[in-house]
């Protein structure tokens, strides 16, 4: 046979063809459509319908249908370019998604997407005006969600963008019917819910609530976990930190003023140059607290309250904390030098290796206080018996 051929097809049809030298001529093809079609060959089409009439139009592989005299005839599509087609295109929610049949049936054979382009139920769940312009399949879905449920199809693993919530994924799998897809997503929606549960908050959700609410509000941070945030130069005037954990918290520069610190866990924070105006620290845990320069001092008279607090090996250097309530407050090992201390409230205070050089303890109150091996050089005031002797 020749290297040039053509494929032969009784008009109509697209069974049953057969090849066909493209060497001969034109009466030669005809005489062989005849005989091995059973027909009488006369006319030929090329399969957008136009008529041969002068041989030298066939070109090498064309595909053409035999007429005995009749107008030229489509034949039906081929089951690979109809609906049934091995590809489908999927328009969810404004966005194409194109997949395999064979991904959307046998995965999960009894979900919705497997009775929609089931072979069997011939796609019975689509209307004409389920299929857009450009023949893809509508579907009212959110396509952010759906996407992981597609790729699960794919490949049988779970997916998607650290961004997309896991509950929006879990109630499209419901909608469709994923069925093995839930429990993946149910322990992954508990794992992170408790996994968040255990996470301190951040800058960014103080701030967060910080900007829905007023400065005058008491915002109720009350035995929530802010364990090593960054919260310097922050205003957190008034807000409520009773029984929060501030470990390592840094609150450099910030705003304290009025707010709730008490039985709050401050150890080891960092507050160098924060305004502390009359805030409430009852048996707050500062040891270690680094607090240089701060300002406790209200001229409106406010005392801020630190009674039976531990300012342990804490770092007050040069802070100025004229009238502050530490009755019975440890500050064994603590570093108050040239702090302001004026009517400050000592009274029973661990003041045990405290190094008070350079301070001013003009009317405090220091009766009953351990002054144990206390350091008291260069003091701006001496002290009076008063403020001693119980």
């Amino acid at each position: 046979m020749s290297e040039k051929y053509v494929i032969l097809f009784a008009n109509g049809t697209n069974t049953n063809g057969v090849v066909c030298d493209l060497s001969k001529s034109m009466e030669y093809l005809l005489t062989f459509a005849s005989s091995k079609l059973n027909i009488t060959a006369k006319r030929l089409f090329i399969e957008d319908g136009s008529e041969i009439k002068e041989f030298s139009y066939i070109r090498n592989k064309d595909k053409l249908y035999i007429s005995e005299g009749s107008d030229f005839v489509k034949p039906p599509e081929s089951k690979d370019n109809s609906k049934c087609s091995e590809w489908v295109t999927l328009n969810v929610g404004g966005k194409y998604f194109t997949t395999s049949k064979r991904t959307l049936t046998t995965s999960e054979p009894s979900s919705m997407l497997a009775r929609m382009f089931s072979e069997d139920n011939d796609g019975y769940l689509f209307t004409p005006s389920s299929i857009d312009k450009n023949g893809a399949y509508l579907i009212d879905r959110s396509p952010t969600y759906f996407e992981p449920i597609l790729n699960y199809l794919r490949c049988g693993q779970l997916v998607y963008d650290k961004n997309v919530n896991p509950e929006g994924i879990l109630e499209e799998a419901r909608f469709f019917g994923i069925d093995s897809i839930i429990p993946m997503l149910e322990q992954s929606i508990t794992l992170t819910k408790i996994s968040r549960d255990s996470l301190p908050l951040t800058r960014r959700d103080v701030i967060d609530a910080l900007i829905k609410s007023p400065y005058t509000a008491e915002l109720r941070f009350q035995g929530v976990n802010l364990s090593g945030a960054d919260l310097s130069r922050l205003d957190l005037r008034y807000i409520n930190f009773k029984y929060a954990n501030l470990q390592g918290c840094k609150l450099t520069g910030s705003n304290l003023s009025w707010s709730c610190l008490e039985r709050a866990d401050l150890s080891h924070a960092i507050l160098d140059n924060a305004q502390l105006l009359g805030v409430k620290s009852l048996c707050a845990n500062l040891e270690g607290v680094t607090m240089k320069n701060c300002n406790f001092k209200d001229p409106a008279g406010s005392r801020a309250n630190m009674e039976s607090v531990n300012l342990k090996g804490a770092v007050l250097e040069g802070s100025d904390m004229g009238g502050v309530n530490l009755r019975v407050a440890t500050l064994k090992n603590a570093n108050l030098k040239n702090c302001d201390l004026r009517a400050a409230v000592l009274a029973g205070a661990d003041l045990e290796n405290c190094d008070l050089s350079g301070s001013d303890l003009h009317e405090a109150n220091l009766r009953g206080a351990n002054l144990k091996d206390a350091a008291f050089e260069l003091m701006l005031t001496p002290l009076h018996m008063s403020q001693t002797i119980r």
